[in-house]
């Protein structure tokens, strides 16, 4: 009876024992979490982007008038060159010039009333308080024929730049508030020509300002011209859904190319010098925000690195990642939601 009640507490012993190991051994299968990867490949060549578009210049300006009333002339027509300073539409200006005299008038009468104020005050008969109103009042009236004259002068419109008239927007005879657009025109002799494009937020993301582009139009079949990325969006265009690139030509103005002419474009974009370099799957980007987000990586197949990217654009299923991924060698595709910075991992297929 002895032996066995010795015997009993040392199987009890091994038996803690063998749970402790056993116990050990699930926590180090549980602490490496199994995941799937792909490796990772930086963009490193030139990418070739296609887009249409419309011909314009960079400043197309729409004439008004300063002041309210009804169109006398409008001395151009849509086309029509014109150089600057060149008249090219007035108002009616019997209400104008009414206005211009009123207050010439008030301004020659408070000349009167501040002369006759001084010379009582002289005399001691007016105040000073009197003397410094009349003042005032002459002040005000000077004003007030200041603001008529250079109404008057802003009631005519005239050209701000040698160019061609775009648009015609209002005719003779027609009531036009003060702001509204009359004429539209450029500076198409010496303005720099843009070919007007949109493309996708995968090329907007691609594109650098300074990239390399070639241009033709149907309007010179077999031609083509030189130009450069100048310009690129920052949001969308509500009325295409797509993101607005500006491509300017090199040198003078071909003369078969007017605002509004369709072309097309052929832009060599820097590959990863400023385009996107990374294309990811979204169940791969973590905490996403605007144009940051996290990933998790791993160099060596052992531990997970988490790591924060800038996120591009988007795409049907991928995500472009432009920078962040510098020194990552594979991505963590699966499993992310498991893992924290440095988890030990293993890779399944």
């Amino acid at each position: 009876m002895k032996n066995t009640f010795l015997l009993l507490p040392l199987s009890l012993l091994l038996f803690a024992c063998g749970d402790k190991k056993t116990a050990a051994s699930n926590a180090d299968s549980t602490d490496v979490i199994p995941v799937k990867v792909i490796p990772l490949e930086k963009r490193g060549s030139a990418v070739s982007i296609h887009a249409s578009g419309q011909f314009t210049t960079d400043d197309e300006v729409n004439l008004s008038f300063k002041t309210n009333g009804i169109i006398h002339t409008i001395l151009v027509k849509e086309g029509d060159a014109v150089h600057s300073g060149q008249l090219l539409a007035t108002l009616n200006m019997t209400e104008i010039d009414a206005q211009v005299q009123q207050a010439q008038l008030g301004f020659e009468k408070a000349q009167r009333d501040y002369q006759r104020t001084l010379n009582l005050h002289n005399d001691s008969v007016a105040t000073l308080e009197q003397l410094q109103n009349s003042k005032t009042a002459l002040d005000m009236a000077r004003q007030q024929l200041s603001s008529a004259q250079f109404n008057k002068s802003y009631s005519a419109i005239r050209a701000t730049q040698d160019g061609y008239v775009l648009r015609k927007l209002a005719n003779p005879g027609q009531f036009v508030s003060a702001g509204t657009s009359v004429l539209q025109i450029n500076g198409a002799r010496s303005a720099h020509w843009l070919l007007r494009i949109g493309v996708t937020d995968r090329e907007w993301a691609q594109v650098s300002t300074g990239d390399k582009a070639t241009v033709e139009t149907p309007s010179l079949p077999g031609e083509t011209f030189t130009g450069s990325v100048t310009r690129k969006s920052e949001g969308i265009d509500a009325a295409s859904g797509t993101f607005v690139i500006d491509v300017q030509l090199s040198g003078s103005k071909p003369a078969a190319i007017a605002t509004g002419m369709f072309g097309r474009c052929h832009i060599t974009a820097g590959g990863t010098g400023g385009g996107t370099a990374w294309s990811i799957p979204y169940a791969a980007l973590l905490d996403g925000n605007g144009n940051s987000g996290y990933v998790f990586v791993t160099n060596d197949n052992k531990t997970a690195r988490r790591i924060p990217v800038t996120i591009a654009g988007m795409e049907k299923d991928q995500v472009l990642i432009s920078q962040g991924m510098e020194q990552a060698q594979s991505l963590i595709i699966s499993g992310s939601a498991y893992l924290k910075d440095e988890s030990r991992i293993r890779i399944i297929q």
